[in-house]
């Protein structure tokens, strides 16, 4: 019987259909909660054929250990920076996503998290729950420039919400739409750093490389107009956290809504956790009921597929999806 590791808990935790499709297989299954590191990773394969994973650290290592048994990855989600990609290409090992999923949730999470710091809207709800009725002045955001990095399928859904609030939109993306861009009026930038150094509001949309790790430091932070919002629904570490944790302090941003940080879960001493005009969300801005659903049958139809030789609904790699045994 083939077995397949489960480690994505909002798949587990959640009801809808994506259970039916998994348990309609017969396949035994093997649930774990991630996160997992790589020490919790090797404990667990091996004797896998197929595994659906978040954001697990699925490293050379662990690969090599789950071979020859495993015939594929099946990511919950589209960001595989913690899979070693060149390595499961390496080792003939399809790796699997689903885009095109989640993009609706994040950009209105992006918007709950700018509009919740703009509005002193925390802040407020805990001087209420405190008994005290302590007005703040909060700002309106239409008629304010925002810009987008990594005009995406989210970006876009960033870029239609935004001129619904009455927003300037600019955006940079190295494969630019221009009839989207031309339809939602949006301007484009030639560079990150033009993005950077006009933007009243700063969405971050690009994935995670070597180019991009750590792109918000103290060089780019700057750069940036004072009390800049900058808003993170991408990874953490895309953004330096002592730096951006320095620029909340002096005032040079004027505020941090992230829902990803460089630690997950973080330690109870994390630098953002408790920083002023900082709303740190835990990662959840795909977890709701609709997404889940979405997300998880697009993982379970790539992993049924690829395990009966069949070709998935999206690869990362190119590697032959190998032939059923």
């Amino acid at each position: 019987m083939k077995r397949i590791l489960l480690t994505t808990t909002s798949f587990q935790d959640t009801p809808g259909a994506h259970h039916k499709l998994l348990a309609e297989t017969g396949w035994e299954l093997v649930t774990a909660r991630g996160p997992l590191p790589e020490e919790e990773m090797l404990k667990l394969v091996g004797d896998i054929d197929g595994f659906i994973c978040g954001d697990d650290a699925i490293t050379r290592k662990v690969l090599d250990k789950a071979l020859p048994r495993l015939k594929v990855l099946s990511k919950y989600g589209i960001g595989v920076d913690k899979i070693d990609v060149q390595a499961a290409t390496d080792l003939g090992i399809p790796v699997c996503y689903t885009p095109g999923v989640n993009h609706t949730t994040v950009a209105e999470h992006v918007f709950a998290l700018l509009l919740a710091l703009v509005k002193n809207l925390v802040k407020e709800v805990d001087i209420t729950r405190a008994g005290q009725w302590k007005r703040l002045i909060g700002h309106e955001i239409m008629g304010q420039k925002i810009g987008i990095v990594g005009l995406g399928r989210i970006g876009k859904e960033v870029a239609v919400r935004a001129r619904a609030f009455g927003l300037a939109v600019q955006a940079y993306d190295i494969y630019w739409d221009e009839a989207f861009a031309r339809e939602h009026e949006v301007t484009r930038c030639d560079s990150i750093e033009a993005i950077l150094s006009t933007s009243d509001i700063i969405s971050l949309h690009t994935n995670l490389s070597e180019e991009t790790r750590g792109m918000i430091n103290p060089d780019s932070l700057a750069k940036m107009k004072d009390g800049v919002i900058l808003i993170n629904c991408a990874r953490g570490e895309l953004v330096e956290t002592d730096a951006i944790a320095q620029a909340l302090k002096t005032g040079k941003v004027g505020g941090y809504g992230t829902d990803v940080l460089d630690e997950e879960p973080p330690p109870p001493d994390h630098p953002l956790l408790k920083a002023e005009n900082c709303l740190v969300t835990p990662h959840i801005c795909s977890r709701t009921y609709e997404s889940v659903v979405r997300q998880a049958s697009a993982a379970v139809t790539n992993l049924v597929r690829v395990v009966n030789g069949e070709a998935p609904i999206a690869q990362v790699n190119k590697v032959p999806v190998p032939k059923p045994e």
